[in-house]
């Protein structure tokens, strides 16, 4: 089983860029997107053989994610049953028989971390939803979780400490997702694995440079392990100041 994700930055935007080529290209079974920044009706989008999943955020070219699945889930649901955070459109859950597939656009603590009061309660609201979805049945997580893990994971950890993606609470939260029995897919192959980014600032020629940051994941239930074939992160694909990660996995 293949599954893609990608922050695509505006989903009409890099439709121009090349999005469809990639999407035929890699042919898979599930492929998660984030920051579609977009309202209902404002693509049309032919995907022969899948199914759609949308959820929108109540402000307009902000946000936004969805899913496409060539197997119909059980049941979809959207958000994650709160109030406060179910606004930007940000979560996706398809459950199917054996597992629970969730997208995520994790909120972005903003410059001088003016929003990582609200990030740090929507860790704890999102682990809390996620471990509720993995007391049932085994959960893949995919999406932009906005946080650099580890030094490895960002070109330049020492000028980046305090910033947003790289501040010592973000980091806490995804060592504490993963220490509740939860896999990041890409370390458990390439545990040492330097210089390999999914994200790059638009400034500085930083794609040029590979100054990146990986912020893109495929993080699942650890009672996948076994399951789990190879995980990629798609750097040449242009399109998007994101590129696609991938996971292989026996379900």
């Amino acid at each position: 089983m293949k599954l893609i994700s990608w922050n695509v930055n505006g989903l009409r935007a890099c439709m121009q860029k090349g999005f469809m080529d990639f999407f035929k290209e890699a042919d898979a079974d599930i492929f998660c997107i984030q920051e579609s920044k977009l309202q209902e009706g404002q693509i049309d989008l032919d995907l022969p053989g899948y199914c759609q999943y949308w959820n929108y955020a109540e402000k307009k070219g902000y946000s936004g994610t969805a899913i496409f699945t060539r197997k119909e889930p059980l049941s979809a649901a959207y958000g994650i049953g709160m109030e406060e955070h179910d606004k930007e459109g940000r979560v996706i859950t398809l459950e199917y028989e054996n597992f629970y597939m969730v997208t995520c656009y994790t909120p972005n603590s903003q410059n001088e971390l003016a929003r990582l009061p609200y990030r740090m309660k929507w860790e704890e609201d999102f682990l809390a939803y996620l471990k509720k979805l993995d007391e049932k049945k085994p959960v893949i997580l995919c999406g932009d979780l906005n946080v650099a893990h580890e030094e490895i994971d960002l070109k330049n950890p020492k000028t980046n400490r305090k910033n947003a993606g790289f501040s010592d609470e973000e980091r806490a939260k995804m060592t504490e997702l993963l220490a509740n029995g939860f896999t990041d897919t890409f370390r458990y192959f390439y545990p040492d694995l330097e210089q390999v980014y999914s994200w790059w600032s638009y400034r500085f020629k930083a794609r040029e440079k590979n100054a990146g940051w990986r912020i893109d994941y495929f993080i699942t239930s650890k009672r996948l392990d076994s399951q789990l074939q190879d995980a990629k992160i798609h750097t040449s694909v242009m399109g998007s100041d994101h590129c696609p990660v991938e996971l292989t996995l026996k379900l």
